[in-house]
């Protein structure tokens, strides 16, 4: 009886203190595998001609999924996944992240972090406003044939999946 009292007495600070609101989880948009699966095949879809890698990271930056076409070196699998978690991370194009490492010295220290790789071909994937992922294209022939490869295919699947690319921030 002390015990369930004492409970009680717990449950209803803890919801006082919260406003009156019960606490509960979160509902989020994420990249499920058939999304991310679909996305870096319309990736080598959209880029046919170069030889690349194309990875796609769930918005908690784990690596949902990875191709590499053919006789594409093997870093540029790393980097396509580099790229990914960083246009997740920073929710901002790769692209924009290393002009604004090369131009602004606030944003030069980002070139420190490992993790992170300022080099363009990575998007962050949108569904609204809310970033959901990232993709990460590497291996095309440079970075801005890299960032046009993912941006090809995020236009090829944005009516049917509700993505969209934030590349002007």
């Amino acid at each position: 009886m002390y015990m369930a009292l004492r409970l009680a007495s717990l449950s209803l600070s803890l919801l006082l203190m919260s406003g009156g609101v019960a606490a509960a989880p979160l509902p989020r948009l994420d990249i499920a595998l058939p999304l991310a699966g679909d996305l870096v095949d319309a990736t080598l879809a959209a880029c046919q001609a170069q030889g690349r890698g194309a990875a796609v990271a769930d918005r908690g930056g784990n690596l949902v999924a990875l191709k590499r076409a053919d006789g594409v070196g093997p870093h540029n699998t790393l980097a396509a996944q580099r790229k990914a978690y960083t246009a997740l991370s920073a929710k901002t194009p790769t692209r924009v992240l290393a002009e604004r490492a090369r131009t602004e010295p606030d944003t030069a220290n980002l070139t420190s972090l490992p993790e992170l790789l300022l080099l363009g071909g990575g998007l962050p994937l949108l569904s609204g406003n809310e970033v959901i992922g990232g993709i990460g294209v590497a291996g095309s022939g440079g970075a801005a044939m890299d960032e046009a490869c993912a941006a090809r295919a995020i236009a090829s699947l944005a009516a049917k999946l509700s993505i969209q690319t934030n590349q002007t921030n």
